[in-house]
């Protein structure tokens, strides 16, 4: 009988709402998303040496922030399909140790993307 109260269980319907919930706003993201890509499309077509730097700076930082919103989403789908606390424990230390992992590496890429622009504008300006 104590197995019974440490056991903690979500209701089916609940799952199926959650689960639900999760696929409508990764649709809602990733139509924001596409929106997104078209708009920085249309501004880098008219962009200028010294934009170029810039452009792809946020080129980088749109698709890490596209690659963390996925990672949260398959976080939130793997969390309602979690069987019990322990399972859930489980996917929260892997996901934030994952997501650390992933921040650490992106900051330094997105510094050195800066500073190659930066060289890149002052040569501009320089000729």
């Amino acid at each position: 009988m104590a197995a019974d109260k440490n056991t903690f269980e979500i209701p089916d319907q609940m799952r199926d709402f959650a689960e639900k919930s999760v696929d409508q706003a990764r649709k809602a993201f990733d139509d924001f998303i596409s929106l997104t890509h078209k708009t920085v499309s249309n501004v880098e077509g008219s962009a200028t040496v010294v934009q170029s730097g810039a452009s792809d700076l946020n080129r980088k930082t749109l698709s890490y922030a596209e690659e963390h919103v996925d990672a949260a989403f398959r976080f939130a789908q793997q969390m309602v399909r979690a069987k019990d606390v322990e399972e859930m424990m489980k996917l929260q230390q892997d996901y934030v140790r994952r997501q650390m992992e992933q921040l650490g590496e992106q900051a330094r890429d997105l510094s050195d993307t800066a500073t190659r622009a930066a060289q890149d504008a002052a040569k501009a300006v320089k000729e």
